[in-house]
């Protein structure tokens, strides 16, 4: 993460004193595009868990694969910025994730776990793309005062995908009636394999629409005039490490954390809310009830966004941090509507996490603002291994006592949030 020669400083060169809205405008519809499609996943896991009689820590491996790809692709997208900008790497983020989306065609056809989730890596990688070069574009196509507020508005963009996605896949995705467990066991190889191609066949139509809208955004975004960012884009090669910032290395641990506790709380939530002790419904309408949880956290985003021009970052944070805790705590502890409710409403507190993670974490980096954004999306790889681990608690102890995993992680992100507002956690530490 370091280059060499120069005398740039990393902060040498002023942000924007106005926000860009046309600009911003258009690369919010990238926030939700991959807020849409990763929320996607919490549809695909019960559906596919079924389809091929998985265990939850089978099932999970969507997830490991989904955001093992942000740990492989994240820091070589940072590399990529500095060689051809901002807006070119968003193009290739958006037709690689149209390719992924292509993918999920013949793994239907298969039908195909291992498939599947090589899907998921391609789309994944499109989506590290984006997220490298979206997020901290939008945190500087303003006054730096006004990033986490920025930023938090396209995030809730973001999050209005996230809604938007359960219903969408649990009425094409979900529609279908599966056959219980032991009754798919008892069948021939034949009617086994003719079962899987009927249900995975819903899957079929929605991923070649969600291919051909993308590629039709990319086409759109490579025409658009995006402003050039001077104090951002990569100009000459900076001397200073990324790794010298304090604030950046924990706000990396605050996004893995972050990442794995919505991501974990989110996969389970539909099988979760199925069981006879805490909703008692069936995968179809525990799937629409995901509504609630992204849901809040598109409406927590867009209070965030105007909170956030009057509060500091550091205090939102560190709130929404504790009651998010103390919801799952409270979940944890209880059945019926009181144990789904309060997981569900963890979403709204869980909305200014990550923007403000993001924003407290890359603030003062200017030129090196792609590559510390490359590591933070790095560490968005906690949602490929805490819901993993949480799926390995679910199989040994039951998936009511596996919250505590997420419960641990929002701990964590309080401490962070405190400790960001004392002004010597934003200094790098001297060579």
């Amino acid at each position: 993460m370091t280059t060499a020669d120069s005398n740039i400083s990393p902060t040498a060169v002023a942000l924007p004193t106005s926000t860009n809205k046309p600009a911003m405008a258009m690369v919010t519809t990238l926030f939700f595009m991959w807020g849409f499609l990763t929320c996607l996943n919490d549809i695909l896991i019960p559906h596919l868990k079924a389809l091929f009689d998985l265990s939850y820590a089978q099932a999970m491996l969507i997830q490991f694969t989904f955001f093992s790809a942000y740990f492989v692709f994240a820091l070589p997208s940072g590399k990529i910025i500095e060689w051809f900008g901002y807006k070119k790497t968003m193009v290739g983020g958006l037709f690689t994730m149209g390719l992924g989306a292509l993918l999920f065609i013949p793994a239907a056809s298969a039908p195909s776990y291992p498939l599947f989730l090589t899907a998921f890596i391609i789309l994944a990688a499109g989506i590290t793309a984006l997220q490298v070069s979206a997020n901290p574009y939008v945190a500087v196509l303003g006054p730096e005062k006004t990033a986490s507020s920025r930023l938090n508005l396209t995030q809730a963009f973001n999050s209005l995908g996230t809604t938007v996605a359960p219903w969408f896949g649990s009425v094409l995705i979900l529609s279908g009636v599966p056959v219980a467990v032991d009754v798919m066991r008892q069948m021939s190889a034949d009617e086994l394999h003719t079962y899987r191609l009927q249900q995975a066949s819903s899957v079929k139509l929605p991923y070649l629409g969600i291919a051909i809208a993308l590629f039709i955004l990319a086409a759109v975004i490579a025409k658009f005039r995006l402003p050039v960012i001077a104090a951002v884009e990569p100009h000459g090669k900076v001397r200073a490490s990324v790794w010298k910032y304090p604030r950046l290395v924990m706000g990396a641990i605050g996004i893995f954390v972050y990442v794995g506790a919505e991501v974990a709380i989110g996969s389970l939530l539909v099988n979760y809310m199925s069981q006879p002790d805490i909703g008692n419904i069936s995968l179809q309408a525990a799937a629409k009830l995901l509504f609630f949880y992204w849901g809040g956290a598109m409406v927590g985003r867009f209070i965030g966004s105007a909170v956030l021009q009057k509060v500091r970052t550091g205090t939102v944070l560190g709130i929404s941090a504790l009651v998010a805790f103390l919801l799952v705590v409270t979940s944890m502890l209880s059945f019926g509507a009181v144990a789904m409710w309060t997981i569900l409403l963890v979403g709204l507190f869980n909305s200014t996490m990550f923007p403000s993670i993001f924003t407290l974490s890359i603030e003062g980096l200017g030129p090196l603002t792609g590559k510390g954004s490359a590591v933070l999306v790095w560490a968005i790889v906690g949602g490929a291994i805490i819901p993993e681990l949480a799926g390995v608690l679910a199989d040994h102890i039951g998936i009511h006592h596996s919250f505590i995993v997420p419960a641990v992680c929002y701990l964590y992100i309080a401490f962070f949030a405190f400790r960001s507002n004392k002004p010597s956690a934003e200094a790098p530490v001297p060579a």
